[in-house]
């Protein structure tokens, strides 16, 4: 069996004796191991695009400066190195 056919066992006790028992019978249920995955994805990308946006308005014009300026130079930095 190649490794990606292999599925990962589930870490929930419940659901790791449910693949037990079905691969010991022979009656193995379809396991889906990406049951809510795409819901806290969405959530993160949520928070993430809102929590981006709310500490940009909270900035003042002079924070972002410094900001910027402290980022710039750190790239700068790591490019002389190379």
């Amino acid at each position: 069996m190649t490794m990606s056919k292999i599925k990962k066992r589930p870490r929930d006790f419940n659901q790791l004796a449910v693949q037990i028992v079905g691969e010991a019978i022979g009656d193995l249920p379809e396991y889906n191991n990406d049951i809510g995955s795409n819901q806290a994805i969405a959530l993160g990308r949520l928070g993430g695009l809102k929590g981006g946006q709310a500490r940009a308005n909270k900035l003042t014009p002079e924070r972002r400066k410094e900001i910027a300026q402290k980022a710039a130079k750190v790239r700068w930095e790591t490019v002389k190195e190379v």
